[in-house]
């Protein structure tokens, strides 16, 4: 007969594990009744507190979980490379974590680090995902979390990122000042925080130039290189066709570059192409991709900083670092 967790005394409980683990270590924030019912299943499933969380107070682990949504995504390379360098020096373990987006798996390094068995994370997948409830972020007693790049209003006290809706305003500002006025945008996965941020600016960019929104312009997308390749057909449908388009990341701007050059279609002479992101690939695509850059190596080293601030006992204030229009072949006059 297998052991009982902390998942199945909140399961009977009907709380969060985070809210069991408050009830453990912290009674005190917790409500009376829900403490109640917290105990009552504790003593139900007969659950002890894991080794590891018992000795989470008295000394550390040494290890940093790392968590990304995607580990094939070249987007997240030189953000763990950043994140490994300030370990390294720091004499942590870093330990990273695959979700793939898939639940289980969040709800699997969600018990990793409560059981314990790391001082702390840093989250590149969406803050909105199945992690622990917010108000026990970076609580006292409990292993804290710094978010990467994935920021909006829910995700936690402490987090890097850029300014994603000045950025992609930026972006499009590039191609108005090159004469364009007819501009469509290839938006990234619905819900997705960077999506909703950078079609914002979009949006900003173009009311800004006195320019109309058309939502027939919006094409959908996944951040994938076959949402840029669909995003061509839709663009092909169209008449007359966009004379320029902003990509929601450098991938899916691949992706119709790609199925440009099959169909003959010239850029940027016949069409404009910006990116988002700077990725490896960006500057060695034919063309060369006009792309935002985020800083991302700086990213993962400031947020190993603040997160060993935090492990240290200091309360550190977010950070915004300066992302960089990077203008290359893909771009030019309308």
């Amino acid at each position: 007969m297998s052991r009982p967790t902390i998942e199945d005394v909140a399961r009977i409980a009907g709380v969060s594990i985070a809210t069991v683990s408050r009830c453990l270590h912290m009674p005190d924030v917790v409500a009376v009744k829900t403490r109640e019912r917290v105990l009552s299943a504790v003593r139900q499933t007969g659950y002890n507190l894991n080794a590891a969380a018992q000795s989470l107070r008295q000394r550390r682990s040494n290890t940093v979980l790392v968590v990304v949504p995607d580990i094939g995504n070249t987007f997240f390379s030189e953000i763990l490379g950043g994140i490994e360098a300030e370990a390294s020096a720091a004499g942590l373990t870093m330990l990273i974590g695959d979700t793939g987006r898939i639940k289980a798996r969040e709800d699997a390094y969600v018990r990793y680090l409560l059981n314990g068995r790391a001082d702390g994370a840093l989250l590149l997948a969406d803050p909105q995902a199945a992690w622990f409830d917010i108000p026990t972020r970076n609580a006292v007693g409990l292993p804290p979390i710094v978010t990467i790049s994935e920021v909006g209003p829910d995700s936690g006290p402490v987090t890097v990122s850029i300014n994603n809706e000045a950025a992609a305003a930026a972006a499009v500002g590039h191609l108005i000042a090159q004469g364009h006025r007819r501009i469509a945008h290839v938006a990234g996965p619905v819900s997705n925080v960077l999506t909703e941020q950078r079609l914002r600016g979009y949006r900003r960019a173009l009311r800004e130039a006195g320019l109309t929104l058309d939502p027939g312009l919006e094409f959908p997308g996944d951040f994938g290189l076959a949402s840029g390749r669909a995003a061509f057909e839709r663009f092909q449908a169209l008449d007359p066709h966009p004379s320029a388009l902003f990509f929601a990341n450098d991938e899916m701007a691949m992706g119709f570059l790609a199925s440009a050059y099959a169909a003959g279609v010239r850029v940027p002479r016949d069409v404009s192409v910006v990116g988002f992101d700077d990725i490896h690939f960006a500057q060695s695509c034919i063309p060369a991709l006009t792309t935002i850059r985020q800083p991302r190596a700086e990213m993962g080293a400031t947020a190993m900083r603040l997160l060993l601030e935090i492990i240290g006992g200091a309360a550190p204030a977010s950070v915004q670092l300066p992302y960089e229009l990077v203008i290359r072949d893909s771009t030019t006059r309308a």
